[in-house]
């Protein structure tokens, strides 16, 4: 009898859930497990992610639950920190404890999508507003919001101004239905304002091509290219965002569009785990074949999506678009299960039906098979379709009301107030509780309010105590600054209440502030000889 196979799918876009959906359907339960890792447990239309901003989709209206679409499928809800192709295994994150979890796999599914990614370019990631994620949806309406409640209180004409100047980076798709999304909205929106009825807002769109849109054909992109700048939507072409600050975008040219909002769709890079992956790579993505499996690991691994670099038979780069990662997930979906079957692989072959782009405003641009529509017939062909492909009937009919609705009624414009994590937070523990365990990951620094805590060290099978802390005193430093595990279980003696610094936060203050930490690596090398001391004397006794 054969062994039954594990497949694990990494990503939980259209390209990880759709392989899921297509796997449960080929394979029966005997043949194959299927897990997928993905940070949430939903997952998210990206089609119509832009309408969020402008409230004519609700705000969890274009996300489904990956349980319900994909019922047969083991979800783990974590973060992939690491891949092992050479043993066959994936590391995720910890969770609420403080251990990492190790996955094995027969067969690997890679489909992590991309990220933002800011890194060296002068305040873009402290200023600068990615647009890819719900998160980010729902953050950059809360900001639109407060820039208009913050713009009709303003008595300074320029500030005013600057607040409602808006600038969005990249002329594709994404980019080009969020400056229409945003437009739309500011526009209906400050009417509610009467300080701003009479103000004008600023709308910049900047690319770096000679185009917008670069994806659809010449005439169509001129075509949008001139609706939007009719709308007074200003279009900087053959220029880039290079650098921002609280208060401005700066532009390649030279030029600098003063601006308290700044959105970006570009650029974006494979996440981290899949940088140090020892693979083939091509246009700094994961290199496959036709069949898409991964260079090196045919047969055993496979990537889609916008991670990796895939053509079709024609040559030609596939664009990041959900109709071909769809048949991307299909495919690579059928040829695992061929492998399992010992079956032969089949190419990748979809050329693509068309593009469609929506414009705000009841206009869009498309291309269907050769046919060119623009304007509102493209619009209400685009509602159509990405209606229909809507997965789930629940989540359809959803979308469907809202669309009905906002022709009723004006969307409202209520803040979503999100709750932020305090970079210090505090915790409390009754006496006999483990603040963590020896083998823990190093997540957090903690230094004492009041209370008294032991710690204590495992060797041999024999727990010997250390030490005993009290207010004033700080643990757990040692993990985060040498980028290991805890070496020691740390115990509330009394009522104990502690301060919490999480590890970015420190690393942060120990890149910024050098003294910080020299200071804490010479505390840490101070105790550590002490309780090396403390060790060797208990040894001795």
């Amino acid at each position: 009898m054969a062994t039954k196979k594990r497949i694990l799918v990494l990503g939980g876009g259209f390209g990880g859930v759709y392989a899921a959906r297509e796997l449960e359907r080929i394979l029966r339960p005997s043949e194959a497990s299927i897990s997928l890792i993905n940070q949430e447990n939903y997952w998210v239309y990206q089609p119509l992610l832009p309408e969020v901003i402008s409230g004519l989709i609700g705000l969890t209206d274009v996300v489904s639950p990956i349980r319900q679409l994909c019922p047969r499928t083991e979800l783990v809800m974590r973060e992939v920190e690491k891949i092992n192709l050479e043993q066959k295994f994936v590391t995720v994150s910890p969770g609420f404890r403080a251990r990492q979890l190790e996955i094995p796999f027969d067969y690997l599914v890679i489909a992590l999508g991309s990220i933002s990614n800011f890194c060296g370019t002068p305040g873009m990631v402290e200023h600068v507003r990615s647009f890819r994620t719900v998160a980010d949806a729902i953050s950059l309406r809360n900001h639109l919001i407060h820039v208009l409640e913050e713009a009709e209180i303003e008595p300074d004409r320029d500030q005013r101004r600057k607040l409602l100047t808006f600038v969005v980076a990249g002329g594709g798709f994404s980019g080009v239905e969020v400056v229409a999304e945003l437009s739309d909205f500011i526009n209906k929106a400050k009417g509610n304002f009467p300080r701003l009825r009479a103000e004008e807002a600023r709308f910049v769109l900047v690319h770096a091509g000679d185009r917008i849109l670069p994806e659809m054909s010449e005439k169509i992109a001129l075509f949008a290219q001139k609706l939007l700048a009719k709308r007074g939507i200003e279009i900087r072409l053959k220029d880039r965002l290079v650098g921002a600050t609280s208060e401005k975008a700066q532009f390649k040219s030279g030029i600098e569009v003063p601006s308290k909002t700044i959105v970006s769709s570009v650029p974006s890079s494979i996440p981290p785990a899949l940088h140090v992956l020892p693979c083939a790579k091509e246009n700094s993505r994961l290199k496959v074949n036709a069949n898409l499996e991964l260079a090196g690991y045919e047969g055993v691994v496979w990537a889609l999506g916008d991670c990796a670099s895939i053509k079709t038979l024609s040559g030609k780069p596939t664009p990041p678009t959900a109709q071909h990662a769809t048949r991307e997930a299909t495919t690579v979906a059928r040829n695992i299960a061929a492998a399992i079957r010992n079956q032969p692989a089949s190419p990748f072959t979809f050329e693509g039906l068309g593009k469609l782009g929506s414009l705000g405003h009841y206009s869009a641009v498309a291309e269907i098979l050769g046919v060119r529509i623009s304007g509102f017939p493209a619009w209400l062909l685009w509602r159509a379709i990405y209606l229909v492909k809507v997965p789930s009937l629940r989540q359809r009919a959803r979308i469907a009301l809202d669309w009905f609705f906002v022709l009723l009624f004006p969307p409202d414009f209520v803040q979503m107030r999100l709750i932020k994590e305090r970079g210090i937070a505090r915790q409390h523990f009754e006496p006999g509780e483990v603040v963590f365990l020896q083998g823990d990951l190093g997540d957090n620094v903690y230094v004492i309010e009041s209370g008294e805590c032991d710690v204590l060290r495992d060797a041999d099978g024999k727990q010997t105590h250390i030490a005993t802390l009290g207010p004033g005193d700080f643990f757990g430093e040692m993990a985060l600054i040498n980028d290991v595990s805890r070496n020691a279980t740390i115990r509330a003696r009394t009522t104990m209440n502690v301060l919490l610094v999480s590890k970015s936060d420190f690393d942060t203050l120990k890149c910024c502030v050098p003294a910080f930490g020299d200071a804490f690596r010479k505390l840490a090398k101070d105790r550590s000889e002490a309780n090396q001391k403390a060790g060797n004397t208990a040894a001795a006794n």
